[in-house]
């Protein structure tokens, strides 16, 4: 985290893991009968975190989809619930974080905006879900853009496109790269781990919420 005398005029959020609770788990650990390391191997070696996130910067479900199994033939059924059972892997909001939001939005104090790394495929079924995605001045979804967190070109965007000045501005983000990425180009980074720290960090730059 960067500290700074200047005041917090704007505030980014991410949104899964923060706002919004998704998880593959949700789909998968039934899948393989409650074994986690079954589970565990399959998301290391075949639905891997950095697949994901190429269609996260816009790559096509349907062609990543086929693709990974034409490399993976034996697992195509496994491969398949990835993006075919996904509103399933969708949680709740996560209350705690979404009261923290609205209390920052009442205050009027502040410009508030969403930065998240999200397929443009299926973010419309989150906004269809969460009625809170209807309170941001304005939300970057990194498949629209055709990049993603941690890509300094992601940031930059979203300073510009809201007229946001990185040193008068806080990045909340659960994934300790991203928030790195935003400190190194100048806005104030919050790690995101609980509701109840976040209120305890964002006092150390005079924001106070209940």
């Amino acid at each position: 985290m960067q500290m700074n005398s200047k005041a917090i005029d704007s505030i980014i959020f991410d949104l899964g893991g923060v706002l919004i609770d998704w998880n593959p788990e949700y789909v998968y650990l039934d899948v393989f009968n409650g074994d986690r390391e079954k589970m565990k191997w399959f998301f290391q070696n075949i639905c891997t975190n950095d697949w994901n996130e190429n269609q996260d910067a816009g790559y096509p479900l349907s062609k990543a989809t086929a693709e990974r199994i034409e490399l993976f033939p034996e697992h195509e059924e496994l491969i398949k619930m990835f993006y075919g059972r996904w509103e399933e892997m969708l949680g709740d909001e996560i209350e705690e974080t979404v009261a923290i939001l609205k209390q920052l939005i009442d205050s009027k104090k502040f410009k508030i905006v969403a930065l998240t790394n999200w397929s443009h495929e299926t973010f419309p079924k989150a906004l269809k879900k969460f009625e809170f995605l209807q309170w941001f001045d304005g939300i970057i979804v990194s498949g629209e853009e055709k990049t993603r967190k941690p890509f300094n070109d992601i940031y930059e965007l979203t300073l510009k496109r809201y007229n946001i000045t990185s040193e008068n501005s806080i990045f909340i983000d659960d994934n300790l790269r991203n928030v790195h990425a935003a400190e190194s180009l100048g806005i104030n980074g919050i790690h995101f781990k609980s509701a109840s720290l976040l209120k305890k960090q964002l006092e150390d730059f005079n924001i106070y919420v209940r």
